[in-house]
């Protein structure tokens, strides 16, 4: 955009940056919206986004309790990845990998999409057989990814150690050149100056207290700390909240909600090139643009609808890290923090219509939800405004868990499991 320049910021920092436009508008709810988005992360303004751009629905308000990207979306550690092993799940992931590659051209806004590669280190016999199979099903899909030997693991990822008396001997790899990393923050902020700017509403601070439903049983609106909101239509973005905002609309999801912990340490310059991740001992690594060591580690054992964890499991991932990375072992780590993570049972999204008309769902994505948003969102989008699933999202009905076929992805899904 025209007012982003080398001139616009000398102007600006001699006026102590006071002047600058406003990225989106702080709405006010209407009375009434063609439809209503529960939840501003990057799933929910997403939607909204596409539903303006590619549908022609602008009439759309996306409502949250705090503020925009203050759940999932700004608490993850922006792993991008599509290497899942079953058809439905590598063609989804692989969708938005396809929207990645362009989404900052598309947004105007840099999201810092980096492929810098994500590696899924194997440690014991069952990783090498399980992660092979995941390359042979990917290549089949047409999914980028390799196997390599613990030696290529090395001179891929120089700090790991991969001598036989580690603790966790590594065994192996499998490597997707076209994951990588993004910024978290600015996906968010991304599609929310270009939501806004289709005429979107985003209203935060106002929690959705319920989804009201007419004598019919087809949705009406929802009632909120701001008052009543009637609206054709009603899409749940809604993260680890999912179940609870959906119960009020007399729905019983099938979804478990745990802490999910993450921490970063002090920064340091460039050592680190790609992402490491490590099922077996539930731990994974990055480097930011600052510097920090981005750790993430597994889900906590205990359902929970609070932002933060328990110490043991973040003592357990740090001496797993260390052991898998000794180069580490001085690092200081400066801060930890937790989202919640919606589990369903066999740790596959839900991405579609719901048995109450009107209403729409989005959720399950347990820790594979950053790396789906812009896919996720572009058919939560397609769906809400044709009310009914893209071929994509097809096999990710609620009604999955009644007919029984579902899309088992605990191993693929790394921690969730």
């Amino acid at each position: 955009m025209t007012h982003f320049s080398a001139f616009s910021l000398l102007k600006q920092a001699l006026n102590g940056h006071k002047g600058w436009r406003e990225q989106w508008p702080d709405s006010q709810p209407k009375a009434e919206y063609d439809v209503v988005i529960v939840g501003a992360g990057g799933h929910g303004l997403g939607a909204a986004y596409y539903l303006a751009k590619e549908h022609g629905i602008t009439n759309v308000a996306v409502i949250d309790k705090g503020w925009l990207g203050g759940g999932n979306t700004g608490r993850n550690t922006t792993i991008i990845r599509s290497n899942y092993l079953y058809d439905e799940s590598a063609k989804l992931y692989d969708h938005a990998l396809d929207l990645w590659d362009n989404l900052s051209q598309d947004l105007n806004y840099n999201v810092m999409y980096s492929k810098r590669g994500v590696l899924m280190l194997a440690h014991n016999v069952h990783d090498v057989q399980s992660f092979q199979r995941h390359v042979n099903s990917n290549r089949l899909n047409g999914v980028d990814n390799r196997w390599l030997t613990k030696e290529e693991c090395k001179q891929f990822c120089p700090p790991l150690n991969i001598s036989p008396d580690a603790r966790y001997p590594v065994m192996g790899g499998a490597l997707q050149m076209r994951a990588g990393t993004a910024r978290h923050d600015a996906v968010a902020w991304g599609y929310a100056r270009a939501a806004a700017a289709r005429g979107v509403d985003i209203i935060q601070n106002c929690a959705v207290n319920a989804i009201r439903r007419g004598p019919d049983g087809a949705v009406i609106g929802v009632d909120t700390a701001k008052g009543f909101i009637r609206a054709k239509k009603v899409a749940v973005s809604a993260a680890g909240n999912t179940s609870v905002v959906m119960d009020s609309a007399g729905l019983r999801m099938p979804l478990e909600s745990f802490p999910l912990q993450a921490l970063v340490s002090e920064p340091v310059k460039p050592i680190f090139p790609c992402v490491v991740m490590s099922n077996t001992v539930h731990a994974y690594i990055s480097q930011s643009d600052k510097g920090e060591l981005v750790i993430g580690s597994g889900t906590d054992q205990y359902t929970s609808y609070s932002q933060r964890g328990g110490l043991p499991l973040i003592e357990h991932t740090v001496a797993a890290i260390c052991e898998v990375f000794p180069i580490f072992t001085r690092m200081r780590m400066l801060r930890k923090w937790g989202g919640i993570v919606d589990v369903t049972p066999d740790r596959s999204a839900i991405l579609g219509k719901t048995p109450v008309k009107g209403l729409y769902v989005n959720c399950g994505w347990g820790t594979g939800g950053f790396k789906a948003t812009p896919g996720a969102a572009h058919l939560l989008a397609w769906t809400v405004a044709k009310d009914e699933p893209h071929p994509l999202n097809a096999p990710f009905t609620l009604e999955r868990f009644t007919t029984g076929r579902l899309i088992d992805e605990a191993a693929a899904a790394a921690v969730a499991h």
